[in-house]
């Protein structure tokens, strides 16, 4: 079941971050040191988990008025049991849960696992005139990271919320989701 995080649990997350970005190397991606996201997740209330200890998480945040997911992540050990699937619907249930119009992402292009996975999800790739001044900017600040060693895009999906229905994007417990 996909929950909150426990504050407890965040140093834990970085070993199923490392573990999942090795299987990059099998299509010839290699990240560049420090660039390991959930290190930097300070809030438990941004990042969905599932299993206890956590299989896989989803660090999440506000971008543009949006959701943005930041970072999905599920250790090689515990794929294909339909974690990843279950924490995307979780984020899309939340997002809609706060109003949030829209989830966006950024991921690999051509990598099996990322846009062609997030296209079945319900993604579609968005062109950089429909970016926000946030989203670009993170985009630009992931291309300085050296991030894209291979062709990357920003994807999103629709709620059917509006700007205007938003509220705080952390922590609070929506369908699919299980208070801590």
């Amino acid at each position: 079941m996909v929950r909150w995080a426990d504050p407890r649990e965040l140093p834990g997350l970085v070993a199923v971050e490392l573990a999942a970005d090795r299987l990059f190397e099998q299509v010839g991606i290699t990240f560049p040191p420090g660039t390991t996201m959930i290190e930097e997740a300070a809030d438990p209330g941004l990042v969905l988990v599932e299993g206890t200890p956590p299989a896989g998480f989803a660090l999440i945040g506000p971008l543009d008025g949006h959701l943005h997911l930041d970072q999905l992540a599920v250790h090689p050990a515990d794929m294909r049991q339909g974690i990843g699937g279950r924490l995307v619907r979780a984020v899309l249930d939340h997002a809609r849960a706060t109003g949030a119009p829209r989830v966006t992402l950024t991921t690999y292009r051509d990598v099996p696992w990322n846009a062609p996975w997030y296209e079945r999800h319900g993604f579609t790739v968005l062109p950089p005139g429909k970016w926000g001044p946030e989203l670009a900017a993170l985009v630009a600040h992931e291309r300085s990271l050296g991030l894209e060693v291979a062709p990357r895009v920003v994807m999103s999906a629709g709620t059917g919320r509006s700007a205007a229905d938003a509220r705080p994007v952390g922590g609070e417990p929506v369908h699919g989701i299980v208070d801590r």
